[in-house]
């Protein structure tokens, strides 16, 4: 591997863009949001392409839009919480950055998102179900894909950012 990328992977509510911001500032490297870019370029935000074109649609644009951030060299991604599901996504991440899984309780997670209506997966009559469906359906593949697992959950969020830093400087340094 010969990127200095790190990829943070996860469920929605996991904390990938919190922790991203700061892992970044860190180290003093860009940090992108890979949903906040897909919004950027299309001029509309994720609710509103999965009305319009459905998941199927949203994970094409996924897709193309992880193609362009994985060419990028010395950055944070914090990905989309479905990332995952595309085999070609998680060979991209693999080769081409440290990938750390936010491992987050169903509990943490409901209590994260319970306040943001712009989560299309979530507009449903139980969240916790959808959440839990969720993770069992990814938790293997994004333990698959991991370099690194920590629980975002429990952790601090600079305490999560030194834990990470410090497994990824001896990759790297």
């Amino acid at each position: 591997m010969n990127k200095k990328n790190i990829y943070l992977t996860g469920l929605m509510g996991a904390g990938k863009t919190t922790l991203g911001r700061l892992l970044a500032k860190s180290l003093s490297v860009p940090f992108y949001d890979s949903d906040k870019a897909i919004e950027d370029i299309t001029g509309v935000d994720i609710a509103t392409i999965f009305e319009f074109e459905g998941e199927k649609g949203f994970r094409i644009r996924e897709n193309k839009m992880i193609k362009e951030l994985t060419e990028l060299d010395e950055i944070v991604l914090a990905t989309g919480g479905g990332v995952i599901l595309n085999e070609e996504n998680r060979s991209l991440l693999k080769e081409n950055g440290f990938v750390v899984y936010l491992q987050c309780s169903v509990d943490r997670i409901v209590d994260r998102t319970s306040r943001n209506s712009q989560r299309p997966l979530l507009n449903v009559d139980s969240p916790r179900e959808k959440i839990q469906a969720l993770l069992n359906e990814r938790e293997s593949l994004y333990q698959a894909c991991a370099d690194f697992v920590i629980d975002s959950g429990q952790m601090q969020s600079k305490a999560a950012v030194k834990e990470i830093l410090k497994v990824y400087t001896r990759k790297f340094v």
